[in-house]
C-alpha cells in the first residue's frame, strides 16, 4: 500500500495526468510530454510574472490608506520582486532551444513554486480585506479573480499545477468572506466556486486534450525520426538534435560531444548467421548502448552498423571518454546469436565542441575522421579528434578527386605477373595488377587508392576499365594465355559489372574461360549485395574463378564446397616460410593434396628462391607466382616472353 501512494504521489506531483486516470506511458514520453507542459509555461510566464507584480502594486495603492499599509507594502514589494525575478528566468530560458526532455524534478519545482505563489495571493484576503475600505474590498476581490483566471490560463496543461496556485486562494477567500457573515459575501462566495469550478474543468479538458494531441504528435514523428528495427533516434532525429545542441551553444555557451561507433565484426555476424540474425544483433547492441547513457540522452542509430551520441551539458572532455570506454565495455559479454555467442566490438571517435566546430558539416566531418583513425588503430578504440586528422581526411578527399580523373587522363595502366606451368615449364598466364601514375605524386600503390576507390564508389568504375582493358589485352595473346582480374568485396555490390564482362568479352572476342576472376576469402566472407547470384552467374558463362590468399581467411573449406572453383592460390605468407618453418610445409603440402583430391588447380604465390620452386615442383603444385617467375610487367615485355621456347621459361626460373 505504501509503495502504491508513493507511486501514486509522485505521478501526481510530476504533473502526469495517469494520476487523474490518464492511461499510463513510460517515462521516456512522460517526460517528453512535461516538456511540452513546460514549454507551454514559460510562454507565459513572463507576461503573467508582470501581471503579478502590477497587481501587487495596485493592491499595495489600494490599501495605502487601511491600518495595514506597512504589512501590505512589505507584501508587495516581496511579490514584485520575486514575480519579476521568476519572469526574466523564464524568459532567458525561452532564448534556449526547448528541451526534448524534463526530469519529474524539474516538475516538482514548477508545482512548488505554483503553490508559493497562490499561498502569496491567499493571505491578501485572508490578511487584508477585513480592515479595508469597500473601494480596497472591491479591488481585493477583482484581484484574487484574476489571479483565478490568470493562474488557470498559465498552468492550463498542468492540473496538480493549476490546483497548487488556486488552491490557497481558494481557501483565503472562503475564510474571509466567512468571517463577515453577511449573505451577500456568501452569493460571493458561491459565484466563486462556481467560478472555481468551470476553471479547474477547463484545466482538466485541456490537459487532457493537450496530453492526447502531444501523444498523437509523438507517435507520428516516431515513424519519421525513429529506427524501425532498433527503435533507437535514426539520422533525421539525430541531426535535429545536432542543430539544437549548436544553438544551445550559441546561446549560452552549453558546451557537448557527438560521439560516432562503428561496430567492428558486424559483417561477419551477417555472413554467418543471415541478415534476420544480424538484425538481432543490431538490437541487442543498441539495447547494451542504450543503457549506457544518462535518461535524457539517446543513441542515435545513423546507418547500418554506425551510431552516435550527441552528449550535452559537457563539462570536461573526461566525460565523454567515460561514455565511450563504457560503449566499448558493453562489447565485454558476448551477445547470444541464434543459441551462440558471439564477440563483438565497436570503436569511437569523438570531437568536441565548440573545440572541433562550430557546424554540423565540421563536426561530423571530423567526428568521422576521428572514427577512421581508431578503426585503423583496432577493435575497441577510442579516439578524439586531432588536427592530423583533417589533414589526413583533406589528403584522402584530394586522392579521391584526382582518382576521379585519372581515367580520362590516361594516369591509370596495367601491369601483368606470370603465372608457370610447373610440369610444362612454359606461362599460362598472367594477373593483371592496376597501377596509377600520378601526376605530381608520382607512382601511387593500389594499397593506398584502392582502398579510397572502395569508399568513394569509384571501384566500379575502375573496376570496368580494368575488365575491358584485359579482355582487349587477352585478344593480343595465344589462345592458350589466360588473365586473372582481381574483384574487391565492394565490387559485387554493382550488378552492372556482369554485363560489362560480357560486353568486354564479346567486343574483344575471346573465350569466357579465358578470363578468370580472382576473389578472397575476406570477400565471400563480407558477402556484399548481390555477391553469390553474379559469381554464380560468371561461372555459368564459363569464366574461371580462383580464390585468393588462401588460408588467410576463416571458411575456405566451406566454400570450396559450395562453389566450382577452378583454382586456389595459397598465400605467399606460407610460401616464404615454407622451407623454414614446419607447420608452413605442412600446410602447404595439405592443401595442395586436398586441391588434388577435389581436382583444382594450385597456385603458388610469392615464389622469390629455385629452392622454393624445387620444393613445390616435388610437391605436385600445378603453378607458380612470383618474382623469380616474373615481377609485374609491362604489355611489352609479355610479347618477348610469350615467344621464348618453354625449356627456356623453366631454366629462367
Amino acid at each position: 500500500m505504501r509503495t502504491y501512494l508513493s507511486s501514486y504521489f509522485a505521478k501526481l506531483f510530476a504533473g502526469d495526468l495517469a494520476a487523474f486516470g490518464a492511461p499510463p506511458t513510460d517515462e521516456a514520453l512522460a517526460g517528453h510530454i512535461r516538456a511540452e507542459q513546460v514549454s507551454l509555461v514559460l510562454g507565459y510566464s513572463f507576461g503573467i510574472m508582470l501581471a503579478n507584480a502590477c497587481n501587487a502594486l495596485v493592491l499595495a495603492v489600494a490599501l495605502w490608506q487601511s491600518p495595514d499599509w506597512i504589512f501590505a507594502l512589505v507584501w508587495a514589494t516581496a511579490v514584485s520582486c520575486a514575480a519579476l525575478f521568476f519572469g526574466l528566468q523564464a524568459r532567458a530560458a525561452r532564448r534556449i532551444a526547448k528541451p526534448q526532455f524534463v526530469s519529474r524534478r524539474a516538475m516538482y519545482r514548477l508545482v512548488r513554486n505554483a503553490l508559493a505563489l497562490g499561498t502569496a495571493w491567499g493571505i491578501v484576503p485572508v490578511a487584508f480585506f477585513a480592515d479595508a475600505s469597500s473601494g480596497a474590498q472591491l479591488v481585493i476581490t477583482c484581484l484574487c479573480a484574476g489571479m483565478l483566471a490568470g493562474g488557470a490560463l498559465a498552468f492550463a496543461t498542468i492540473p496538480i499545477a493549476a490546483i497548487a496556485f488556486t488552491a490557497p486562494i481558494f481557501v483565503g477567500t472562503a475564510i474571509c468572506l466567512g468571517r463577515e457573515g453577511d449573505y451577500v459575501y456568501l452569493l460571493v462566495a458561491a459565484l466563486v466556486v462556481v467560478y472555481g469550478t468551470v476553471l479547474l474543468r477547463g484545466v482538466f479538458v485541456n490537459a487532457f486534450e493537450f496530453r492526447r494531441r502531444i501523444i498523437a504528435q509523438h507517435e507520428a514523428e516516431r515513424t519519421v525520426r525513429q529506427d524501425s528495427l532498433t527503435h533507437l533516434p535514426n539520422r533525421f532525429a539525430f541531426n535535429e538534435a545536432l542543430d539544437g545542441a549548436l544553438k544551445r551553444l550559441a546561446r549560452s555557451g552549453e558546451e557537448f560531444a557527438v560521439l560516432l561507433l562503428d561496430l567492428d565484426r558486424f559483417k561477419e555476424v551477417n555472413d554467418r548467421f543471415g541478415h534476420p540474425a544480424g538484425d538481432d544483433f543490431l538490437v541487442q547492441v543498441a539495447a547494451r548502448l542504450q543503457r549506457c547513457t544518462r535518461a535524457s540522452e539517446h543513441v542515435a542509430r545513423i546507418g547500418g552498423d554506425e551510431f552516435a551520441l550527441i552528449m550535452s551539458n559537457l563539462t570536461r572532455p573526461e566525460d565523454a571518454l567515460a561514455i565511450a570506454e563504457r560503449f566499448v565495455a558493453a562489447f565485454a559479454d558476448p551477445f547470444l546469436v541464434e543459441g551462440c555467442e558471439v564477440t563483438g566490438a565497436t570503436s569511437v571517435g569523438i570531437v568536441l565542441a565548440p573545440r572541433d566546430g562550430n557546424t554540423p558539416h565540421d563536426l561530423l566531418k571530423h567526428v568521422d575522421a576521428a572514427l577512421y583513425r581508431a578503426k585503423k588503430s583496432g577493435p575497441g578504440t577510442i579516439c578524439f579528434f586531432e588536427a592530423s586528422d583533417d589533414t589526413s581526411a583533406r589528403e584522402r578527399r584530394a586522392l579521391q578527386r584526382d582518382l576521379e580523373r585519372a581515367i580520362e587522363a590516361d594516369e591509370l595502366f596495367l601491369v601483368y605477373q606470370p603465372f608457370l606451368d610447373i610440369r610444362q615449364g612454359r606461362i599460362t598466364g598472367f594477373e593483371a595488377l592496376l597501377r596509377w601514375q600520378h601526376p605530381v605524386r608520382g607512382l601511387i600503390p593500389p594499397s593506398v587508392f584502392i582502398p579510397i576507390a572502395e569508399e568513394s564508389g569509384l571501384i566500379h568504375q575502375l573496376g570496368e576499365w580494368v575488365v575491358r582493358r584485359a579482355c582487349a589485352m587477352l585478344a593480343r595473346w595465344p589462345d592458350g594465355i589466360r588473365i586473372a582480374v582481381n574483384f574487391s568485396a565492394v565490387q559485387f555490390q554493382n550488378v552492372g559489372i556482369l554485363q560489362t564482362i560480357v560486353e568486354a568479352l564479346a567486343e574483344a572476342k575471346v573465350a569466357p574461360d579465358r578470363l578468370e576472376i580472382e576473389i578472397t576469402e575476406s570477400m565471400l566472407i563480407s558477402k556484399y549485395g548481390a555477391a553469390p547470384a553474379i559469381l554464380n552467374s560468371l561461372l555459368e558463362l564459363g569464366l574461371t574463378v580462383a580464390l585468393d590468399d588462401f588460408g588467410t581467411g576463416f571458411s575456405s573449406l566451406t566454400y570450396l564446397r559450395k562453389l566450382p572453383f577452378s583454382r586456389i592460390k595459397i598465400d605467399q605468407s606460407f610460401i616464404r616460410d615454407m622451407l623454414t618453418q614446419p607447420d608452413c610445409a605442412a600446410i602447404v603440402k595439405s592443401v595442395i593434396g586436398l586441391a588434388q583430391e577435389l581436382k583444382i588447380g594450385v597456385v603458388a604465390e610469392g615464389v622469390e628462391t629455385v629452392d622454393q620452386l624445387e620444393y613445390l615442383r616435388q610437391t605436385s603444385c600445378d603453378e607458380v607466382q612470383g618474382y623469380l617467375i616474373g615481377r609485374p610487367m609491362s604489355a611489352s615485355e609479355i610479347a618477348s616472353m610469350l615467344d621464348a621456347k618453354p625449356r627456356q621459361s623453366v631454366h629462367a626460373a
